[in-house]
């Protein structure tokens, strides 16, 4: 069961939401993208063009992710593990 861990020092919130740190996330995952991309499945072209990185902040946090956003991007993801390759391939 996963466990949810709730950040109580200010500092702590500060830092994790830092443009410093959300600047090296988003140099972590350029090569994740660039490998989506590189090994992504092409039909139309639409699943490869839509795949680019989100800065998003969940809960208390800043996170960046690599993300699809065509209406069939689940169904490309479980038939390829694009997504999840491109993770691996890189050292993710």
């Amino acid at each position: 069961m996963a466990r949810r861990t709730r950040i109580i020092s200010a500092g702590a919130v500060a830092l994790l939401n830092d443009p410093d740190v959300i600047a090296h996330m988003q140099a972590l995952m350029t090569p994740v993208l660039a490998q989506a991309v590189a090994s992504a499945s092409v039909d139309s072209g639409a699943y490869r063009a839509s795949l680019h990185m989100e800065t998003v902040t969940s809960g208390d946090r800043a996170a960046v992710r690599v993300v699809a956003d065509v209406p069939y991007a689940m169904a490309v993801e479980a038939a390829t593990g694009n997504l999840a390759r491109a993770l691996d391939a890189v050292g993710g």
